[in-house]
């Protein structure tokens, strides 16, 4: 018999596999009739879950592929921007299906939350996929229990029929360029005051427009400083000593004397701040555009994970987790995750509009003479 999805007239369950697909409801048992339909529930609504997943990390791949190139042409950044709103999309879809995880009872839960253990939604290997592509180090994440988290994931694929599939996944991921390098890499290459990695003069061209950056950014915070004072906002000493401390952290993360590669980091948060300082500037607007996203993304990545654990703690509450996590407290832990920390960074920094340098090389971003 031939294969139904080769056939010259497909009908509409043959291109999506329908039958195949409804029927992977069945849980442990492998009988979707066995189920009560609040696990019924819970499965579809996680396996849903899974397959906005398995698109996100295509639309992120192809995010990545487009910035990782050796030069990236101007029309090429808003294919970036077009692949990640779509990952922001899906995501913010996620936020929202939380509502209708939410349905489910605390006692309808309980009728076969055991079942689960020791599994748990931490071992979605496409989640990790997807924070491992966008740049989420290892050293980044909260312990899992006393085990780090990705060695938890591969001692239960060793002795997972599933196992060798999800390691795949995450071992892939992990040889792979992320989105957080690629963009340090396009960031690093951005022209500054008209000068670029390799022109003469470029360290010292970046260090100028810092140096001046920080000059008038500290000349108006004190201007800022002695409103307060004069208005009694707050003791005149601890108010000079917080503006001082300010000071100083401005100076050593944009200089980045924070870091072993002083140089390359250095240019690269430059490059940042020199994007959303002159963002109204022709050659700019789309990669301050890829800025914007790439922070949304983000954002909407810190949302999924407060509603995640705001969900779980509705069902479950303070118990601990089916599998032998802290549950809602790792949860909540998880929400302090950054990846692109130069880019929220940034914005602590940034100046009004009057008090940045004077633009070097106005033409060489779009301006023309009238």
């Amino acid at each position: 018999m031939s294969d139904p999805t080769t056939s010259d007239t497909p009908t509409y369950w043959d291109y999506l596999r329908l039958p195949q697909l409804l029927d992977l409801q069945g849980g442990l048992e492998g009988d979707e009739g066995a189920l009560e339909s609040d696990e019924l529930h819970f499965i579809i609504v996680h396996q849903a879950y899974e397959l906005w997943f398995k698109l996100a990390i295509r639309e992120l791949r192809l995010a990545r592929d487009h910035l990782a190139r050796p030069m990236v042409d101007e029309q090429v950044v808003p294919h970036v921007v077009h692949h990640l709103r779509r990952v922001i999309e899906i995501i913010r879809l996620g936020v929202d299906q939380f509502r209708v995880m939410e349905t489910l009872t605390p006692l309808d839960f309980l009728d076969f939350r055991d079942k689960l253990i020791p599994s748990s939604g931490f071992q979605s290997f496409q989640m990790r996929e997807l924070e491992i592509l966008l740049g989420l180090e290892e050293s980044q994440r909260i312990t899992y229990g006393k085990i780090q988290p990705l060695n938890h994931i591969k001692k239960l694929a060793e002795s997972s029929p599933g196992g060798a599939k999800a390691w795949a996944h995450i071992s892939r991921a992990r040889e792979e360029t992320t989105l957080r390098a690629a963009l340090h890499e396009w960031l690093y290459r951005t022209p500054i005051q008209g000068s670029s990695p390799g022109d003469a003069g470029d360290d010292a061209a970046v260090r100028r427009f810092l140096d001046t950056y920080l000059e008038r950014g500290q000349a108006r915070r004190k201007i800022q400083l002695d409103r307060l004072i004069e208005v009694g906002a707050g003791k005149p000493d601890a108010l000079r000593e917080r503006f001082e401390a300010t000071e100083a952290a401005a100076r050593t993360w944009l200089m980045a004397t924070d870091v072993e590669d002083t140089d390359r980091v250095r240019r690269i948060r430059a490059a940042a701040l020199f994007i959303e300082s002159y963002r109204e500037l022709p050659l700019l607007a789309w990669p301050r555009l890829l800025l914007d996203t790439v922070v949304e993304l983000e954002e909407q990545l810190v949302i999924w994970r407060s509603r995640h654990a705001r969900m779980v703690e509705r069902l479950i509450g303070r118990r601990v987790g089916t599998g032998g996590s802290s549950g809602v407290d790792y949860l909540d832990r998880t929400t302090k995750y950054r990846v692109f920390t130069e880019l929220w960074a940034v914005r602590s920094l940034l100046s009004p509009r009057e008090a940045l340098p004077t633009l070097a090389s106005r033409e060489f971003y779009g301006f023309k003479e009238s």
